[in-house]
């Protein structure tokens, strides 16, 4: 028989990520201002990410009283029955303030320590990308029904199209400005779209051939790395290693490998 939870999961991480998205793209304020700021006076937090994360919660909190949560805004909840959503209610906040499209929300719930279902909507594009552990992904847009995702035939590397992002810190970013400049010879061409689910999302539809950054944490990431693998891409971090702050690295299979090797050598990882 077939476990029912997985897609009473995603059902409720579809409907927490469309109500957030939609009240994000119909009531950001013409004066959308800083509420916060986090690693750096450049890493923003607006009152808008707050408010879709409480709506997030709330929902959840009422529909599965006894789940665990991690959110980017503070929401952190143990939980009891051995599911934890982990959240990122505004993913791409700076492209938010300034009124950029690239940005989204992601709703992963994790059962026993492993990721089984991600939604990852992007409202600006019309767009909403999911995934259930062992079922393929899948998204929905401009075009009729869902449609199952795949990655794109592997290029050789120097015809690869491999986006990333950079951190708030300033040494950080200094620091992978270096790792970016080693590697742009090396591929096809580098994109930086702003939010790291998306990112991952678009690898999965077929858009980009790989994916790297560092400093990620388990929000910016949970939804859009299942989505990613069940539409046939390797991830990982550091040779042999799970995504991490480290390093996460994303790819289609014959793009990954050498493009995580290539990390390694040029020490992607560390300043």
């Amino acid at each position: 028989m077939t476990d029912p939870l997985p897609q009473d999961l995603l059902a409720l991480a579809q409907e927490a990520a469309r109500r957030a998205g939609a009240l994000l793209r119909d009531g950001r304020p013409a004066d959308l201002a800083v509420a916060a700021t986090k690693s750096s006076p450049i890493d923003v937090v607006t009152e808008m990410d707050i408010a879709a994360e409480k709506l997030i919660t709330n929902l959840i909190a009422e529909r599965r009283p006894d789940d665990g949560i991690l959110g980017e805004e503070g929401a952190a909840t143990e939980g009891t029955s051995g599911v934890r959503w982990v959240i990122d209610p505004l993913d791409g906040t700076v492209n938010y303030l300034y009124g950029l499209p690239t940005w989204s929300v992601s709703v992963a719930a994790e059962q026993d320590g492993e990721t089984v279902v991600g939604v990852v909507a992007a409202p600006m594009r019309g767009e909403t990308f999911h995934a259930v552990r062992g079922g393929g992904a899948w998204a929905t847009g401009a075009w009729d029904g869902e449609r199952r995702l795949a990655c794109r035939p592997a290029p050789p590397l120097d015809q690869a199209l491999v986006s990333t992002g950079f951190n708030y810190v300033h040494e950080v970013r200094a620091h992978q400005a270096e790792v970016a400049q080693r590697l742009i010879p090396l591929l096809r061409d580098i994109r930086r779209g702003g939010s790291a689910a998306v990112d991952l999302c678009d690898l999965a539809a077929g858009r980009l051939d790989g994916y790297y950054e560092r400093g990620l944490h388990a929000w910016d990431l949970a939804a859009g790395d299942l989505i990613a693998r069940e539409a046939g891409a390797l991830t990982g971090g550091r040779p042999g290693e799970r995504p991490s702050g480290d390093l996460t690295v994303a790819g289609t299979p014959g793009v990954f490998e050498p493009l995580q090797r290539l990390l390694e050598d040029f020490g992607a990882w560390h300043d």
